[in-house]
């Protein structure tokens, strides 16, 4: 199925189920759908024509047919005796998702923070309208891209998870996306995360599929963190080579907030990566780290917008990508300085690996720059293993093999190093490890869980 059946096929079946779609909804989300429909008919889905997709391969992603699914179907299986995702060492609350939508059976949490709320973005939208309607929808309404509108037309059910004011979750809140079951599914999932004042979350994401279908899945995660706030958000990737995902993150920032956002991208078939991030109050400070590792065909497009619109903020970006044989890679980053936004501190780097003559990587570093009292840098590199590097680890006795690998390991290292909770930053350099000496490709349990295997 090309681009324009797919884009006819969404505004038919959006027609026809657009009031099963309410679900109960308030007036107020019930008009989100609608002017997202709107803004969808209007940009359609993006093409190698729109310059911020040039190189995300859509197309490849939609020459297939999709299971499209609006009725809620449930796990025919038990998912907490079945899938099991565990960091040895970090205590977590365990959340599962299965196929976009909150999980009935999750295990109850009982031992949270006063105040501290998780369920399902459907059950809150009933529960929580206040909370809801203040939030949701906020920052992507401010963004017109085609799938920002697709997933606003079509989310159903995805987390919630809301902290007040005073309060550190005692735990690290673990996110499990589990997409399963038989035929190709379309998956649209919202996650709405709402931090209130001098309070902390820290969540690990893993993205994980079970079965081998060719599956097509667009994610919008909303993140609001208050004034004097922080949260660590990590994003651990493992899917198929059929897989296509296309993933955003949407992150406000208020005054002496501060989000440090990490998007590890191990394994998949065709991966889009968009981290908005609108540091929207003084004082305020946005860290975006990235590492894909590709291989075979796989394709990982990285996207970011920085937005710094008041003074004294400051944002830091470190992506890095290793590709070997035929695999592709593209880096879009743009960090857009507003007129009264002085005083801003602003870095952007962006460094890369291809191992073989066959690998293609893409990267354009942009600075949109309105103010004039900055500091402000970007930086770009694409190469390859340094010859008197691998020859200074020979000489020592290092097997060629061996020294690529601890070149490898070095330079993704730079980002590994700066994972602030060890036991996951352990796990993760094993994984790591592991994916470079080619001893996993894709597991059959969570990436987070995954023996070595040859």
């Amino acid at each position: 199925m090309d681009i324009q059946k797919t884009y006819e096929k969404y505004i038919n079946v959006f027609e026809e189920f657009k009031d099963k779609l309410k679900n109960n909804e308030s007036e107020k989300l019930s008009n989100y759908r609608k002017k997202a429909f709107e803004i969808f008919q209007k940009l359609g889905i993006p093409d190698n024509k729109n310059e911020n997709y040039r190189n995300a391969g859509i197309a490849d992603i939609l020459n297939k047919d999709y299971e499209f699914t609006i009725d809620s179907r449930g796990a025919v299986v038990n998912l907490n005796e079945f899938f099991k995702c565990e960091v040895e060492n970090l205590d977590t609350h365990v959340v599962l998702l299965s196929n976009g939508e909150y999980y009935k059976d999750n295990e109850p949490i009982t031992d949270l923070n006063e105040g501290v709320i998780i369920c399902g973005l459907q059950e809150a939208k009933a529960k929580y309208p206040e909370i809801i309607e203040k939030y949701y929808n906020q920052y992507p309404s401010e963004i017109e891209d085609g799938f920002v509108a697709l997933n606003t037309m079509f989310a159903q059910d995805g987390v919630f998870i809301y902290v007040p004011d005073n309060i550190e979750v005692n735990k690290t809140i673990q996110l499990v996306n589990l997409t399963h079951g038989f035929g190709n599914k379309n998956i649209f999932k919202r996650n709405l995360f709402v931090l209130g004042k001098n309070s902390k979350l820290s969540l690990v994401i893993c993205d994980h599929t079970l079965n081998m279908s060719n599956n097509f899945v667009v994610d919008i995660t909303e993140s609001y963190v208050g004034e004097n706030s922080q949260l660590d958000y990590h994003t651990i990737q493992n899917e198929p080579n059929k897989s296509g995902v296309i993933n955003s993150h949407f992150i406000n920032l208020e005054k002496y907030s501060r989000c440090n956002s990490f998007v590890i991208s191990l394994h998949g078939g065709i991966l889009r990566n968009n981290v908005f991030a609108k540091l929207a109050g003084e004082n305020s400070e946005a860290n975006l780290y990235g590492l894909n590792l590709t291989d075979k065909d796989q394709r990982v497009d990285n996207f970011t917008l920085i937005d710094h619109v008041v003074p004294n903020c400051m944002s830091n970006e470190l992506y890095k990508g290793i590709l070997d044989e035929h695999a592709q890679g593209s880096f879009l980053g743009r960090i857009l300085v507003r007129k009264n936004a002085q005083k801003t501190e602003a870095y952007q780097t962006n460094n890369n690996l291809c191992l073989t003559p066959q690998t293609k990587m893409r990267t354009r570093p942009q600075l949109e720059i309105y103010a004039d009292d900055v500091k402000c840098s970007h930086g770009a590199t694409v190469g390859q293993l340094g010859q008197d590097a691998l020859m200074y680890l020979r000489q020592r006795g290092i097997d060629a093999r061996e020294a690529k690998l601890m070149l490898m390991f070095a330079f993704a290292n730079d980002v590994l190093l700066k994972v602030n909770i060890p036991p996951l930053r352990e796990r993760i350099a094993n994984l790591l490890d592991s994916r470079l000496r080619g001893e996993f490709s894709f597991c059959d349990h969570c990436l987070l869980n995954c023996k070595s295997r040859s």
